[in-house]
Parts: structure tokens; sequence; C-alpha cells
């Protein structure tokens, strides 16, 4: 027969890098705040019990207080014809002011403490509220505010130290036999968070150490010892009323070996990823754990970018803008990038997850000084991670209208635009220059200063090299027709 052990798949609904655990550290007394925690469990476990043929009542406990009774899936190894007619999940358990509340008009016997001496006060519960109220045998009424002590003769019916499913069980066999339960539980959720060691290898490469991790909060009400641990990666659909769950929810050889023997291995499940934890794992409720999900992984090649995008915050609204003063002037900052390769040649390969990936750098005297994170969606294998980690200091920009022409006869408009590039470094940068055509889907390029590439029906992109403590001004014409 089997031992009971656990098996646990979590899903998350979280947006990427929006949980901090300190957000769902439960308060004492206010499990109301459980049901907040964005995410949920498939739980399953295998139990022995002892079953007679026919009818029997099954009580199983020790399950998670916020369980989906709709969701519990039952079947015996041993007595694969066995049936659960009905199904109560009882979750009133018993507290102080509940034992009270069953106790009126029943004898309770509380304790005083009365400096040395302890009193004690036996009759029938007239009242808890606002203190105690008995009536002892000799018709006397005791309002007792402070107690040490209340003494109870029994639990009473219908209150439970746990939460319990109690089966109206109808076996085939008699015997010991061993049931695989099943069920999904809310209060579970876990996310990812990547951190990265940033070293520039010169003004045209660098390399960095990328190091993943795996945060997962229990608040489910139930506690999980040497379980096996699942997470499931990817744009999950749940049939929720007024709400769409979306889940969240992406390295060399050595790394990934060592990933299949103690941490999470990862692979392809339908159109989603698993990472399967290569060991038990204890889950204690109301807590936050944090695992490695997978070794460090060093000398990743990758990329620093400068982007200089004005013109993104003018959109298009589905049909020709001709308002003249739309874009008319913008100033922004130039965003700085980090790129690399998800691929097995850039020590890489693996599906990450998506989560927050915090990009620190190491100074001259060995301190790590933190200089950007960003948020990543899911990354699939032999695709590209860029990370915006904020704007350059000594890089500025500014976009500006030079000229404007509009033929409502002809159904033509005409635009310029100067963009001017600042670099107060005392070396060279490289700058690409993000362009919109935003006013009509109709459009082409006229003249130029610089070449460009168009990158989709809408952007075009500039790559320009702005020296050392100078400026470079780049400029163009588009013309509209409709």
């Amino acid at each position: 027969m089997a031992q009971q052990k656990d098996s646990i798949t979590i899903y998350s609904s979280a947006q990427p890098g929006s949980i901090s655990p300190d957000t769902y550290r439960p308060i004492p007394g206010q499990h109301q705040g459980y049901y907040h925690v964005p995410g949920y469990a498939v739980i399953k476990s295998t139990r022995e019990y002892n079953i007679q043929r026919g009818i029997n009542q099954l009580e199983v406990s020790d399950v998670a207080a916020l369980l989906d009774p709709t969701t519990v899936s039952f079947r015996s190894k041993d007595d694969p014809d066995a049936r659960v007619l009905e199904q109560n999940y009882q979750f009133d358990l018993v507290s102080q002011q509940k034992l009270l509340q069953k106790y009126l008009g029943k004898n309770i016997t509380v304790e005083q403490s009365v400096g040395d001496k302890v009193n004690t006060i036996s009759g029938e519960l007239v009242s808890a509220t606002g203190g105690l109220i008995l009536k002892d045998k000799s018709g006397n009424v005791h309002s007792i505010n402070n107690y040490s002590n209340i003494s109870f003769p029994s639990l009473p019916g219908g209150l439970r130290t746990k939460p319990t499913l109690v089966w109206q069980l109808d076996a085939n066999k008699s015997g010991k036999q061993d049931i695989e339960l099943s069920y999904q539980t809310q209060g579970m959720t876990w996310w990812s968070d990547y951190n990265i060691i940033y070293d520039e290898k010169g003004k045209d490469n660098c390399k960095m150490d990328l190091a993943g991790w795996v945060s997962i909060i229990n608040q489910s009400g139930a506690d999980f010892a040497d379980a096996k641990l699942k997470l499931i990666a990817g744009d999950v659909n749940r049939a929720q009323p007024d709400q769409n769950i979306m889940i969240t929810g992406s390295r060399v050889k050595r790394a990934m070996a060592e990933m299949a023997d103690e941490g999470f291995q990862e692979k392809t499940f339908f159109e989603y990823h698993m990472y399967t934890l290569g060991r038990p794992a204890n889950i204690p409720n109301n807590s936050t754990k944090q695992l490695e999900l997978f070794p460090n992984v060093t000398d990743i090649a990758c990329t620093k970018e400068l982007v200089f995008d004005a013109s993104s915050q003018f959109g298009y609204y589905g049909g020709i803008n001709t308002n003249q003063g739309y874009g008319h002037n913008s100033q922004s900052d130039v965003n700085v990038y980090l790129r690399f390769k998800n691929d097995k040649k850039n020590n890489m390969g693996i599906p990450l997850p998506a989560g927050r990936i915090r990009v620190n750098q190491r100074d001259d005297d060995g301190s790590l000084e933190f200089i950007g994170e960003d948020i990543i969606d899911h990354t699939p294998k032999d695709e590209d991670v860029l990370i915006k980690m904020g704007n350059s200091f000594d890089i500025k920009g500014e976009r500006k209208q030079t000229n404007y022409q509009i033929s409502t006869d002809n159904k033509e408009l005409r635009e310029s635009f100067e963009i001017t590039i600042k670099n107060h470094k005392s070396e060279d940068a490289e700058v690409v220059i993000r362009e919109t055509l935003y006013r009509w889907s109709n459009w082409k390029i006229t003249s130029k200063s610089h070449d460009f590439t168009k990158q989709d029906s809408r952007h075009i992109h500039f790559n320009v090299k702005v020296p050392a403590n100078s400026e470079i001004k780049v400029r163009y014409d588009v013309k509209y027709t409709w």
C-alpha cells in the first residue's frame, strides 16, 4: 500500500513582476486576505483507508482550506468500481467563539485568576456577547469579563479541527485500499525572478551571468511535506465569471544536467511549458519559498543598445490625421537596452517564464551596483531577450517638424522632420532612431539624410553613429496618400 504523498502543480494568474512577497504575508486573524493570492494549484495525493464493502462514510482531512469542492476527483486503485455517492466539504473549524455559541444553554466551567488563587464558576452559559454570563445551580447569575480558562465537556458535532471532505462511498470490496484524490485550491501562486551580473567588454560588446529563481506562496490552508512540485508557464485559460485568467505567468549542457538531477527540469506540455523539481519540496502553509530555477549561467554574450523613440507616443486612430500640431515637436530621453540571444550558442536555449529581471554591474572596488530592471514576457528558446535598463545621462534627443503641406484635392499630405541627437560622452555612440509613421497607413519616404530600415508597416529605424562631444541631425520627408 502507498504512503500518503502529495503532488502539486501550481499556476499563476499574476502579471509578471507584479508580486511582492511582503504583500502576501498573512495578517493573523484576517483569513479573507488569502483569497487575493493570484493563482491556484492542482493537488494530487494517494492515501490508504480501511474500507468496508457496501456504504461507507469516509472522512478525508488534511486538505486545503481553500479547495474548490467541484473539482474533487476520487479513484480507488484497488476497487475501480467504487463510487462516491455524496460529498460534503466541512470547513466550519473550531474556535473559542464558535464553541461558546454551540454551548449557549449548556453547562461550562470558567476559571478566574485572583492573585495566587483560581476561582472556578460552573453553570449554564446564558450569553457570550461582551463577556460571559453564567447561571449556576442556585439560580445566581455571574457576569464574567476576565477569565483565564474555559472548560467544555466535549467538542460538539459540526465543528472540525481541520477542513474535511466527508464522502458517502459505495465500495465493492473490503479491506485496505489506496485512494487517489485530486482537487484544485486557491491560495497558491508562483513567479520567476532573474538576476544578471553585467560586464562591459568594450563599447561594442558585453558579457553577463544569469541566475533564475522561483518564488512560491502557499496560503491555501494546508501544509505539504516531501511533495512532488510542478510549475506551469504559459497562457492557460480558465472559465471564470467577469474575469480573464492569464497564467504567468521561459544554458549550458552542464547546467541542464544539474537541473535534471536536483533542480527544475523543463519540458513542453500541451502548448505550455512545465517545470518539475527534481527533489521533494516542503511547502508549509502561510509561507513564501524561493527555489533555484536553473544553475547560474556564465559568459552570455549581449549587446547594449541606445534607442531614441520620440514618436511612439503618437498613435494611429484608424483614419488620416491631418492635424498639423499632432506630433509637431517632441523631446525624449535616449533609452538604454540590453539584448541577448536565448540559444545554445550563447550558453542558453531554455524557455524562460515571464518575470522580473534585475541587472547589476561590478564596480572597480568589487561591489555589485544595481543598474536597472525590467519585465520580460514568456520567452521561447532561440528568441531575443530585450531588457530596458533606463535612460542615458549623456545622450539626448529632440524631434521637430520642419515642413507640413496638405492637398485635400489630391488627397496628399507631406511632412518633414529633423531629429537631433547630442552626444556629451567622450567616446562615439551608436544610436537607433525609431520613427513611427502615425498619420495614415499608406506612406512613402521621399527623401532622407541617412539610410533607414523598414521594421513593419508603421516603423522605420535610422542607425546612426554620433561622434564624441558632438551632435548629428537626421532629416527625412514622408508623403501620405489616401
